[in-house]
Parts: C-alpha cells; sequence; structure tokens
C-alpha cells in the first residue's frame, strides 16, 4: 500500500512539473500559421465577467474563470452551459511575471476544497501592478484528458487600506482646516456624493456635511483679498513672502490669500498661483518654520503587519509621511520603486524605505540616516 501511494505521488508531481515543461513547446510558427501540440486545448482570447468576479476565457469545452487577488489566483472551471465542473481530480501549474521584470515565478494550482484550484501566493506587495499569467491545467475530465493552457493578464486588486493610502497621499491637505492630512492623527473619511474625503480631524467632519458642494474638490477653499490694517500682526510675525523669500511690504500691500481657515500672506499678486497650485507645500512653509511640513512634526503609530522582523507595511496615518520624504535614504530612489514604502523603527524614529533590503543598513546605524533625512529637511516622525 504505501509502495502503491508514494507511486502515485510521485507521478501526479511529475505530471504537475511536465505541464510546465510544455510551455515554451506547446506552440509555434512558421510563415504565419500557429501549429498546437497534440492533446493541447488553447483558450480562445476571448474574455468576459465570470460569476465570482473574474476573468472568464473560453477554452474548448470549458470555461475558466481566473480571479487574482493579494492572496493568490484561484481558477473557477464551468462547462459550456456554464454550470460548475468538479476539479477535485484537476491540478496544474501558474508561471507569472510581474510588469518591468523577466523572471518567471512558478506555482502549483491544487483544488481548495471550495470548487476552485487555488494558488495560495502573498501578492499584496504588487498591488496596482499588472501581472502576466500562462496557466496550464491538467486532469479535467470535462476537457476529454487534454491539457488545457491558456494567458491571462491582471492587475493584482488593491486592498481597501492600499487604496486610502493612495487617496490620502494625493489628497495631501485638508480642504476644511489646510492641514496636511496625518498632522492631527489618522484621516477621518467623510462620503460626499458616494466619494470617500478625508479631512484632518474629526472637527472637520461637520462643516463638510453641512456644506459638501464646498469641499467635493478635496481641495481647501482658497480666496484671495488684500491685506488690512487688521493683518498687522499676522504680518509682523510672517515677516517674509513663502514664494518669494523676499520681505512683506517690499513690494506694496501684501496679498492675503485663505488656504481653509489658514492665513498666507504673499509680496506680490504674482505668487498668488504658486500658493494655488501647491497651497500644502507653502502652509507647511509658513506653519512648520520653513523647513518640513506639519506632519513631519507629528507621530505615527509603531504598525502591525510584519513583512519580515522589524520591518512594518505602512497604513493611511503614514501617507503624508511618505509624501514628506519622498525617496529612501539608503537608494535614494523614490519610495514606490521596489515594491514599498515599508517602515521600520529607527531609534523610535519612523524611516520609510524602498525595499525590505534597506532594512539591516538603517538597523544597523540608525541616527546616520535620520541625519540623512534632516540634512534633506526631513524630520523623521516619532512613532508613538
Amino acid at each position: 500500500m504505501k509502495r502503491t501511494l508514494i507511486i502515485t505521488a510521485f507521478s501526479l508531481a511529475m505530471s504537475t512539473s511536465s505541464v510546465f515543461g510544455q510551455t515554451s513547446q506547446s506552440q509555434h510558427n512558421h510563415a504565419g500559421h500557429n501549429h498546437a501540440v497534440p492533446g493541447m486545448t488553447q483558450a480562445r482570447e476571448v474574455t468576459q465577467a465570470g460569476p465570482h468576479g473574474g476573468s472568464l476565457k473560453q477554452t474548448g469545452n470549458l470555461q475558466i474563470e481566473t480571479i487574482v487577488s493579494q492572496g493568490g489566483l484561484q481558477m473557477f472551471v464551468y462547462d459550456r452551459a456554464g454550470q460548475p465542473v468538479s476539479v477535485d481530480q484537476g491540478r496544474g501549474a501558474v508561471s507569472v511575471r510581474v510588469e518591468g521584470n523577466a523572471k518567471r515565478y512558478r506555482y502549483d494550482l491544487l483544488p481548495d476544497g471550495k470548487g476552485a484550484l487555488t494558488a495560495p501566493v502573498n501578492l499584496s506587495q504588487l498591488a496596482g501592478r499588472q501581472i502576466d499569467v500562462d496557466v496550464q491545467l491538467v486532469g479535467m475530465k470535462a476537457s476529454g484528458g487534454s491539457t488545457v493552457s491558456f494567458n491571462e493578464v491582471a492587475t493584482v486588486p488593491a486592498s481597501e487600506q492600499q487604496l486610502a493610502a493612495a487617496a490620502i497621499a494625493r489628497q495631501k491637505i485638508c480642504p476644511v482646516s489646510g492641514k496636511p492630512l496625518g498632522s492631527m492623527g489618522d484621516p477621518v473619511a467623510v462620503d460626499v456624493n458616494g466619494q470617500k474625503l478625508y479631512v484632518c480631524c474629526a472637527g472637520c467632519v461637520n462643516a463638510v456635511k453641512s456644506n459638501p458642494t464646498k469641499y467635493a474638490a478635496g481641495r481647501p477653499q482658497i480666496t484671495v483679498t488684500t491685506a488690512t490694517q487688521a493683518d498687522a500682526a499676522a504680518i509682523a510675525a510672517q515677516k517674509v513672502c513663502p514664494v518669494m523669500d523676499e520681505p512683506l511690504g517690499g513690494m506694496g500691500t501684501p496679498i492675503k490669500v485663505m488656504v481653509g481657515d489658514k492665513p498666507i500672506y504673499l509680496c506680490c499678486k504674482g505668487c498668488i498661483k504658486k500658493i494655488q497650485a501647491q497651497p500644502a507645500k507653502y502652509l507647511a512653509m509658513v506653519y512648520g518654520n520653513g523647513k518640513t511640513s506639519t506632519a513631519t512634526a507629528s507621530a505615527v503609530p509603531p504598525g502591525t503587519e510584519q513583512v519580515r522582523e522589524g520591518i512594518f507595511k505602512v497604513v493611511a496615518a503614514d501617507a503624508p509621511f511618505i509624501a514628506a520624504q519622498k525617496n529612501c535614504p539608503v537608494m535614494d530612489e523614490p519610495l514606490d520603486a521596489m515594491g514599498g514604502p515599508y517602515k521600520v523603527n529607527a531609534a523610535g524614529k519612523a524611516i520609510y524605505i524602498c525595499c525590505p533590503g534597506c532594512a539591516k543598513k538603517i538597523a544597523a546605524e540608525p541616527q546616520k540616516w535620520l541625519a540623512v533625512l534632516k540634512s534633506q529637511g526631513v524630520d523623521a516622525p516619532t512613532i508613538r
């Protein structure tokens, strides 16, 4: 009995492995003619939505639905009439290539007991990126014993948390107060006509709800007036124009620009467009002493989901600090260039890195890399 089981398991492993041995040989072209290998069924390139929300393709007598998620890949099989086909005796393999990368990664497809063939693999770090998937299946009775093969191109979906972090990074500032999102704790989402808008704190929620049209653009309202005598004290405190770095009053009466509820004083009308284009930048210069944004003087949570020991996935509260830091201090690459950003603890401060490989250098010399950020005008946030 043991011998029989070993042979069966070995044969199954060989049949699954051999599936991918045929990938490069399954088709070849001569003078515009395509010749498929006998016994191998190729999918027709007609794609539609499947019952589970995946991509559905016709291949011979079967329809295959492919679902790509952050937890891996699933294949549901149906007959021509759209009725589910049992995959309990089926096996297969997928070969995955990430956009911009020539290397392919192979994973087995096995029955998951829920009606699908599944390759459980963590794709969360590829959220939003396109993958090219070669699929080959064996053991499908409904296919008449033929090997089923097809190609799928899909985008790994982002999680709700990742979508929120991206939206916060795009919006950057609270449309009510004009403060950087994250500078007063985790941003708060408000529904405006079916779309999520983020504000800096719970105190701004009612303002949005009472006048959603005013704040629907996700940016603070910007109004321009001429400064009056009532602004004299504020002008004296600000001293210089954040755009031109010229003394206020040196080019006539200062211009007063209200960004949300925050005034910024300018030396002339020519500077107004700069404020309108980058309100968060100039708010940070005026209310953050001209060096770092309010966000960089705040704190972030330590993180709960580790990629590796001491390396954490970022959350929505990290978005403004990621925007402020921009580049990995170790590689001097954009934080999202290598699958990041990730967060590490450097002597109680959060440093964002482009890939897990940079964490060792941060851990070995945390003060060195904090100093690198400081030299770039970035104060790493405290981990609370």
